[in-house]
């Protein structure tokens, strides 16, 4: 029988996550972090009975047709300067979503705006006023650490999305010292339909536990990183895929769990690389303890697709 030390944090995981996307790497979630533990492990063979129960229910489901018709962002709405931050201070300050705004922001926006993909469909969503991308952005001011947004118009962007490229309109902020801007995307993503499915009961998550986010996304690639959580007695998460005409459904669990001796209730958040038999393509990619599309994270936390 394990005697569990009690040193229980109490976790807010989305910051959690946040906190591990920033160290990149393998992370105790308030902690320090093991090192030597970098290596992204490869997803295991076998997924969970449950994955098939999962894409069954999806599979010509209301909420499938509604996942496939909808704009959900599967890559940054926000787009870096070319080249990125100038130095340590800048990304700072952009980490602290620090900035001084030096001139006036458009009044006014359109109500709505068109995502077109690159099959040449469109879809109009409403369109986000300048003002709220700003505060959206950057939400605080310090004196010591901060940008300078001299001026900000409108634009476009193209970013990933469920259903491949897609070119959406967007807020460019031009900041002080830096040639090309900052972007913003300005629509509103579609929302989540109801899943068909409820979420797992009664399964030790070791068993089955849910895949937190997917870090890197593109309906042409054979591969995907995501983020997946484990303990300190373990020897780490894995996660397997099923997969079928409609969906890829990731089961997480995790390998080697010890039972006896002293052990923390640390949670450490690793990435896993999930390799597929083809590409995703316009199958939705699904969480088989959850039953709902894995949420695509960034920076500063999910993607307001899944807020």
């Amino acid at each position: 029988m394990r005697t569990a030390i009690v040193r229980r944090t109490v976790l807010l995981l989305p910051l959690a996550l946040v906190a591990a996307l920033a160290a990149c790497g393998d992370e105790r979630a308030g902690g320090a972090g093991d090192r030597s533990r970098m290596s992204p492990p490869a997803a295991s063979a076998a997924p969970h009975p449950r994955a098939q129960e999962v894409a069954a229910a999806w599979s010509g489901s209301g909420a499938a047709e509604q996942w496939a018709a909808g704009y959900h962002p599967m890559s940054p709405i926000v787009q870096l300067p070319d080249g990125g931050f100038h130095s340590a201070a800048d990304r700072l300050a952009y980490g602290m979503q620090s900035a001084r705004l030096d001139g006036e922001l458009p009044a006014t926006a359109p109500p709505s705006g068109q995502a077109r993909f690159a099959d040449g469909t469109t879809l109009t969503r409403p369109h986000i006023p300048a003002r709220a991308a700003f505060r959206g952005l950057f939400g605080s001011f310090d004196d010591k650490h901060h940008l300078t947004v001299t001026g900000v118009e409108p634009g476009r962007m193209t970013l990933e999305s469920s259903r491949g490229p897609v070119t959406v309109p967007a807020w460019l902020f031009t900041l002080k010292g830096y040639d090309t801007p900052l972007k913003r995307a300005a629509l509103d993503p579609s929302k989540l339909p109801e899943p068909p499915i409820g979420p797992a009961r009664g399964l030790d998550p070791g068993e089955l536990g849910q895949v937190q986010q997917v870090l890197k996304f593109s309906v042409d690639a054979r591969t995907l990183t995501v983020l997946s959580t484990h303990g300190d007695c373990d020897d780490g998460p894995r996660v397997a895929v099923f997969e079928d005409g409609d969906s890829v459904v990731l089961s997480g669990s995790v390998a080697g769990v010890k039972t006896d001796g002293p052990c923390t209730t640390a949670l450490r958040i690793k990435k896993v690389t999930v390799r597929l038999d083809r590409p995703v393509g316009d199958r939705v990619l699904l969480d088989a303890s959850t039953g709902r599309p894995v949420p695509y994270g960034e920076g500063f936390g999910r993607s307001p697709t899944w807020s």
